[in-house]
């Protein structure tokens, strides 16, 4: 395995020269060629998903391939104006020069991807590396096997290995690949393997894109219209299981509403999720991706429980299918595991507040979430809580869409990530910017060269004008 990943790092090495020459034309055709091969494999792709996790079709066509479709389409119709040099501003050393911002490729890069949604979080970086001119090779999660090798099946189709390259495997494999040189690495998963991929990247001074997580809250104020905020916590909530990094991961809400919160909730997932004689449906519900997640999240409730906390719905769980049941959590006590981490499971813990500035101080005493929603009417409280909290994004009265807009950044912030995706976004995350000055044939940088009698005046003017 080490020959084959040095192999194809060697190679790809050698190739990125080659490609940054590429043209929008060029880059475009690669991007068409990538969305007729995803077409040709549609099926493969929802048996895969179904084997690995259990996905509906429906949520996967929404969720994965819907999604990379938008995004192809959105890179294919703006890669030429993305790909402009943009002008820039003049200072008094270029004041007659031109001044531009060349976008160019950072060269051979790494895209990791995570098990949870496995096609659509390794080919939306994927379309970026290519709109970007890259070479990329491709590490996706070993614990989703038949998405993985569903990828590799199709990216081999479709590349030259010199180009895009998909190498499987364990956590070893990844180390071996983390140990390159590569010239930008873009990860998506957990913070704590995020903080590993980091300090890997830091021995060969790598440039870093990292998508990571952490616990997205939600606010609720008393002007929220409950039922609907209930609908939609819901359904983001749930969809595949909780196991979705921007999932509403906790609720804040005053305690005169979480009863009727509830009710609502539980009649949404009741709609959503369950059968009309009352049993999960598990045409439409996820599964815990294996084992050792289900244990892990069954003893996140678990522990809550044993601590005082209270099951208002769900709790229940079934072994032999991998289903944890929509559960919600209520009068947690401050010492419950399941506020210590990211809980990507189909459990909302619900955390009362008297004041909103409370609710500020619960979310600010976390690390910076990757998302945070706010269900309010009052346009002073969203803008109070936009002004004091930090996020990688927001949605007001809504949850995750602001990811499915591809004029939007993505990203997080400190520990939930940096940098951005998707979009131009995604292109820059993959280009380096390079400043270039096109000096003037009657330079004005002259004026600040020795001797420096007499150029006392200049200094004046350049304070006043620049």
């Amino acid at each position: 395995m080490s020959q084959m990943i040095s192999s194809a790092f060697d190679a790809q090495q050698k190739h990125k020269y080659t490609l940054r020459n590429s043209n929008a034309a060029q880059r475009i055709d690669k991007l068409t060629t990538l969305r007729a091969a995803i077409e040709s494999y549609e099926e493969k792709i929802y048996a895969a998903l179904q084997t690995d996790l259990r996905k509906n079709r429906f949520e996967s066509a929404i969720t994965e391939l819907i999604f990379i479709y938008s995004e192809i389409n959105f890179a294919i119709k703006n890669l030429q104006g993305w790909m402009k040099p943009r002008r820039a501003g003049k200072s008094i050393s270029s004041f007659l020069a031109k001044n531009r911002i060349y976008y160019e490729p950072k060269g051979s890069c790494l895209i990791i991807a995570p098990w949870n949604y496995p096609f659509q979080l390794l080919m939306s970086p994927l379309i970026s590396a290519i709109a970007a001119g890259n070479c990329a090779i491709l590490k996706p999660s070993e614990l989703s096997p038949a998405s993985s090798a569903v990828i590799a099946r199709l990216i081999r189709d479709c590349f030259d290995e010199r180009e895009v390259c998909c190498i499987a495997g364990d956590a070893a494999v990844a180390t071996t690949l983390l140990s390159l040189p590569f010239d930008h690495i873009f990860f998506t998963g957990s913070t704590a393997i995020g903080k590993l991929v980091m300090q890997a990247a830091a021995k060969n001074l790598s440039s870093v894109t990292l998508e990571l997580g952490g616990k997205s809250p939600v606010i609720i104020d008393e002007t929220a219209d409950l039922k609907k905020a209930a609908e939609k916590i819901a359904w983001g909530k749930l969809i595949n299981a909780g196991q979705t990094c921007i999932a509403p991961d906790y609720v804040l809400i005053p305690l005169d509403l979480q009863q009727r919160f509830i009710e609502h909730y539980k009649s949404a997932v009741t709609r959503m999720f369950f059968t009309t004689n009352g049993q999960l449906n598990e045409e439409v519900y996820a599964k815990i991706i294996n084992q050792k997640h289900f244990k892990r999240i069954a003893t996140l409730i678990d522990d809550a429980l044993d601590k005082g906390a209270i099951a208002s719905m769900g709790a229940e769980r079934d072994e032999l299918n991998q289903s944890i049941y929509p559960t919600v959590l209520s009068r947690l006590p401050a010492g419950a595991a399941i506020m210590k981490e990211e809980i990507f499971g189909p459990v909302l813990p619900l955390i009362s507040y008297q004041t909103l500035s409370e609710a500020i101080t619960q979310v600010n005493s976390r690390s910076k979430p990757l998302a945070l929603y706010l269900f309010s009417a009052n346009k002073q409280n969203i803008r109070y809580v936009l002004k004091n909290t930090s996020s990688g994004g927001v949605c007001v009265n809504d949850v995750l869409l602001h990811i499915s807009n591809p004029k939007l950044p993505f990203g997080g912030v400190n520990g939930s990530g940096m940098g951005s995706s998707h979009g131009f976004f995604g292109f820059k995350a993959f280009s380096h910017e390079r400043a270039v000055v096109f000096q003037s044939v009657f330079p004005t940088s002259r004026l600040i060269y020795p001797p420096y009698q007499n150029k006392f005046w200049l200094l004046k003017w350049v304070k006043k004008f620049f």
